[in-house]
């Protein structure tokens, strides 16, 4: 009767969790399922399974010399978990059926489980994983919904999901630049939307931008963010002159006072705080402030004189900002040199680039390691299904991550921004309360006007 009833509990759980679940769910139970009730005559076909002749103590007790036991057929043990793309399936490992058998056995688990692709990597001694992808999620669309409640772990961006539906995040500390390329309309607005709605709650972060697509603050994608931005400007190459130079001088008189006011040389060991935040520079359609202006007329002069200038100072911040908290993000269509400065570009540890139309820009955004990789190309992103769809280098990885990340209402950021921006304030004016109004620079650690 005890067995009979844990029985009903447990049928009467897995009948709620089957109810309760969406479709996609409900399907990659039913493939659980499958794979549970498969695996013990599937693993021979497959080569997954060793044949032991030794026979067990209850089998020798029993032996005659007429009849010898027979050899045990084992395969590995699972544990298959479902979830809205698949599913995740833990395998222990036998003699002569480790990682490497399963992994050439994964096209066979492909087919076998109904699977777009399948990966296998080693989970911990004595057990591989599997992912089994049902449907692909890099053609899959997916939203994000910003809560509104102060992250976890401030500088960690989660971007979206693999192509085998695992979480991407990438680890902000210590970075001084990400370049984000690819063709307008393919996501880059979205990806900027999902990090200012995330990180807006907190108050060890406050965020600048330099739209280089509009006139001023009333305009285009960041219209609606202006509460929680303690500095913006439009296309006008002197305003942005002005916040490049004032961020550059946050960056000099950080370094001559931390050790001062938090015993450390470094920020990220002091910790961040709502008096030493994280300060976040967004630089979109970049290209506007470093294009080289041709000509001899004063206009064309000045205008060449002050991109110049522009890109010397993104080029401190992005060279010399790690330690202090300073992190820039550059945003463009394409970030070949005739775009953004190779001098800027290439000191960005962090490279993501949506759809691209030729190779040449995709080797600009992500390195000549992409031409290795045709496959992980963004060239081959161009279809609207990709839209939202981007590549990057993953730390400890090897190749390319393609990443499907997640569409953000401009109405939920608006919302977000609208909620925090209590929050907002100039770094530079909360390290000079901190100095009793004092803030000592120094001058040799400011670059020189181009």
């Amino acid at each position: 009767m005890a067995v009979l009833a844990v029985f009903a509990v447990w049928a009467v759980v897995w009948v709620v969790r089957y109810a309760l679940a969406d479709s996609m769910k409900r399907a990659s139970i039913r493939q659980a399922v499958r794979v549970r009730r498969t695996w013990k005559r599937f693993a021979p076909m497959a080569g997954l399974s060793v044949t032991d002749k030794t026979p067990t103590a209850l089998a020798s007790l029993s032996t005659t010399n007429e009849k010898p036991p027979k050899p045990r057929v084992l395969t590995p043990t699972l544990k298959v978990t479902p979830d809205r793309f698949g599913v995740v399936v833990k395998a222990g490992c036998l003699p002569r059926v480790g990682l490497a058998e399963f992994q050439k056995a994964a096209p066979y688990l492909a087919d076998a489980w109904r699977c777009t692709r399948v990966s296998v990597t080693q989970a911990k001694p004595n057990q591989v994983l599997i992912r089994g992808v049902r449907v692909d999620p890099l053609i899959t669309k997916t939203s994000h919904t910003p809560t509104g409640k102060v992250p976890e772990q401030l500088p960690v961006w989660n971007l979206g999901v693999d192509e085998y539906a695992q979480p991407v995040s990438v680890d902000l500390r210590q970075v001084p630049g990400v370049s984000v390329a690819g063709l307008p309309g393919f996501g880059k607005t979205s990806l900027i939307n999902r990090f200012i709605g995330d990180v807006a709650p907190s108050p060890a972060v406050q965020i600048a931008v330099a739209d280089g697509k509009v006139d001023g603050p009333g305009e285009g994608d960041y219209a609606d963010l202006m509460g929680r931005l303690f500095a913006f400007v439009g296309e006008d190459l002197e305003e942005a002159n002005k916040l490049f130079r004032r961020m550059v001088e946050l960056r000099v008189a950080r370094k001559s006072h931390i050790k001062t006011l938090s015993g450390r040389k470094d920020l990220w060991h002091a910790g961040l705080t709502a008096n030493w935040p994280w300060v976040v520079l967004i630089i979109d359609e970049a290209q506007t402030y470093f294009a080289d202006h041709k000509g001899s007329t004063p206009e064309k002069k000045r205008r060449a004189t002050l991109a110049a200038d522009n890109a010397l100072l993104v080029q401190d911040l992005v060279k010399k900002g790690r330690d202090v908290g300073i992190l820039v993000i550059l945003a463009t269509q394409k970030i070949t040199g005739d775009a953004i400065p190779t001098f800027i570009r290439d000191v960005c540890p962090i490279g993501v680039s949506f759809a691209q139309k030729t190779i040449d820009a995709s080797v600009a955004a992500l390195g000549d390691d992409i031409r290795d990789w045709p496959d992980a190309s963004p060239v081959e992103l161009q279809d609207p299904a990709y839209v939202g769809v981007a590549v990057m280098k993953i730390t400890g990885q090897k190749g390319f991550t393609r990443v499907r990340t997640p569409y953000v209402d401009e109405a939920d950021a608006a919302r977000i921004a609208a909620e925090t921006a209590h929050l907002t304030a100039d770094p530079y004016d909360l390290l000079t309360a901190q100095l009793g109004g004092r803030v000592v620079l120094d001058k040799s650690d400011l670059p020189d006007a181009a």
